[in-house]
């Protein structure tokens, strides 16, 4: 997730799904706390589903459900992180494949159009998982420097996690899992269910509000 704009401030209320990238963490973990904002008020290590998305005011049980049905329609999958990447004043690492988070981002866009990728502002989103923000260039240089020897790396996507600002810090909210990859064995020969079946996608809750604030840099 990024901030509303320069001025590095998060907006009480405001919430984001993204994918947590843990993998990354050794790498990029010491960076982002000192040069992403993100990162010190509690956002973990991710690549952004969608945000800003809905207000929290306005997320409830229903919201939750609608997330998870979307969801459904989207294997886990994995992800190689193999080079860095910049946008003015931001270096990020670039996520191979990025044809499954394009997917997630505009699943989810479809089924809320009226909160679009970082509120519209950009014609094409890329995936990416950002390391500094509102940086001069050559303080990139030398966190692009500092990076490069610990890559490539590889994750695994699992899951989407619905993250809120309380006004201090960024809070888990929801997990909402995704359903495992199939091979091509488990397409040729699908399980038997009963007609009453129903697949439902669980969502985890995440931890009570008056938990202190995630302190994975981010």
């Amino acid at each position: 997730m990024t901030d509303d704009g320069a001025s590095g401030a998060f907006l009480p209320g405001q919430t984001g799904l993204i994918v947590t990238i843990p993998e990354a963490e050794p790498a990029v973990g010491a960076w982002r706390e000192r040069l992403d904002p993100g990162a010190r008020a509690g956002v973990p290590a991710h690549v952004t589903v969608l945000f800003p998305f809905l207000e929290e005011r306005h997320i409830d049980a229903s919201v939750h459900a609608a997330i998870a049905e979307v969801l459904a329609g989207h294997e886990a999958f994995d992800l190689r992180f193999e080079g860095l990447g910049r946008f003015p004043g931001t270096l990020y690492l670039a996520p191979v494949p990025d044809t499954p988070l394009r997917r997630l981002t505009l699943a989810i866009a479809e089924r809320w159009p009226r909160n679009p990728p970082y509120g519209g502002r950009f014609a094409e989103v890329v995936p990416h998982l950002t390391i500094a923000q509102d940086q001069e260039p050559h303080v990139l240089s030398a966190v692009e420097a500092d990076l490069r020897p610990r890559l490539p790396f590889s994750a695994h996507v699992s899951s989407v996690a619905l993250m809120a600002y309380d006004g201090t810090a960024w809070q888990h909210r929801a997990t909402f899992p995704l359903p495992p990859a199939t091979t091509t064995a488990d397409r040729s020969h699908p399980a038997r269910t009963k007609p009453d079946d129903t697949a439902q996608a669980m969502v985890e809750p995440g931890p009570p509000q008056a938990a202190g604030p995630l302190v994975s840099p981010a």
